[in-house]
């Protein structure tokens, strides 16, 4: 495989993705909705920073008790909350529009033949037309997130070096995410005669994936969790009113019933904190099943990332609810170690698709 025909045969798709009219439809709808998300997400980011500061000065007016309890400062990455929606649906059906014709159409215009008639091995060619796919892809949601830059600067919001690092890193999942579906798309259209088959049958993946995978996943999670996990553990019974609430830890404006520790004449309850502790290992069962059964899903890998990616907070609430919340709003690495099936999961599936296409088309008779 020589690397300058393989870049020759991207080279011609990625200007044929872009030049398309099909192409340009959906990745204007796309932008212009896009657009409205971000515009939406500064005004809730605009209104969540005011109503940060007017705390901030209620605490300096007023002795508050739980003064120490500091709220937690809006992030920008709020704003592609809303983006995220979006590109699970028009993105994916962006990337389905690429590539569910790249080989279908060669096949139906016996162009195949033809081309193959060039010095040009098969391999070139089919991850030429791989590369030049992932290229429009690229360079879609490299425009996406420019324009979502461009409106936050227009609105004098400007990140910070690790804000912008999260934006990068955003595009770069939501660009797994895209690679998913558009490696379907690649894998039906080497195995369908037609482009109108090989359509018909992405989409029914990409709609079993995407919502009936789910929700089945859903159902066998609670079917095993009750075999894996057991019932849940039953409560103590009440005791005399505590002394004292000694609350451990905050989290801003979130406050988890697990974070705090009932005292008794200044000695812990041993059997709340039993009861707890088996809480929580039969949560943590449940939510491991759970995730399991969600790894086949692009969407479901998608939205945990993103989450993470947006909100360490709430995928740290998400993921350890009856650990002590630290005082400190979790780290963007700390975020993603906890997601990182997820992450393998946006990995392996595009490479999967990708590698079976490349099977197929090299052993594809073409006559």
């Amino acid at each position: 495989m020589a690397p300058e025909r393989l870049f020759n045969v991207a080279r011609k798709e990625f200007s044929d993705h872009i030049t398309s009219r099909r192409f340009i439809i959906i990745l204007g709808l796309l932008l212009v909705i896009s657009t409205i998300s971000i515009y939406e997400g500064i005004g809730q980011y605009n209104d969540s920073l005011e109503a940060y500061t007017e705390q901030l000065q209620r605490m300096e007016e007023f002795e508050d008790p739980y003064s120490s309890w500091m709220p937690s400062k809006p992030s920008i990455m709020y704003v592609f909350i809303s983006m995220m929606s979006y590109m699970t649906m028009l993105g994916g059906i962006l990337a389905i529009a690429i590539g569910f014709d790249l080989v279908s159409k060669e096949k139906e215009t016996r162009s195949l033949k033809t081309l193959l008639s060039h010095p040009l091995y098969r391999d070139e060619i089919i991850n030429g037309k791989a590369l030049g796919g992932v290229g429009a892809l690229g360079f879609a949601m490299a425009l996406a997130l420019a324009i979502a830059i461009a409106m936050l600067l227009i609105f004098s919001v400007v990140p910070t070096v690790d804000e912008f690092a999260a934006i990068l890193i955003f595009g770069a999942v939501t660009l797994g995410f895209l690679l998913a579906y558009f490696a379907v798309a690649l894998t039906m259209s080497t195995v369908a005669k037609e482009s109108g088959n090989a359509l018909i049958y992405t989409l029914v993946i990409f709609f079993a994936v995407s919502s009936l995978l789910p929700m089945f996943g859903m159902m066998a999670a609670d079917a095993f969790a009750d075999a894996f996990a057991g019932d849940p553990p039953e409560p103590p019974e009440m005791g005399p009113m505590p002394k004292e609430i000694v609350r451990t830890a905050s989290s801003g404006y979130f406050v988890s019933s697990a974070s705090q520790s009932v005292v008794y004449g200044g000695t812990e309850d041993p059997e709340w904190t039993a009861y707890e502790e088996e809480m929580k290992t039969y949560v943590e069962k449940r939510r491991f099943i759970s995730d399991v059964s969600n790894l086949l899903s692009p969407q479901m890998n998608y939205y945990t990332v993103a989450i993470a990616v947006t909100n360490p907070q709430i995928a740290a609430i998400a993921y350890s609810p009856y650990d002590a919340i630290q005082e400190e709003t979790p780290g963007l690495a700390d975020a993603l170690g906890r997601v990182w099936m997820n992450i393998a999961a946006l990995i392996v599936f595009p490479s999967v698709f990708f590698a079976a296409t490349y099977v197929m088309f090299m052993r594809m008779d073409i006559r």
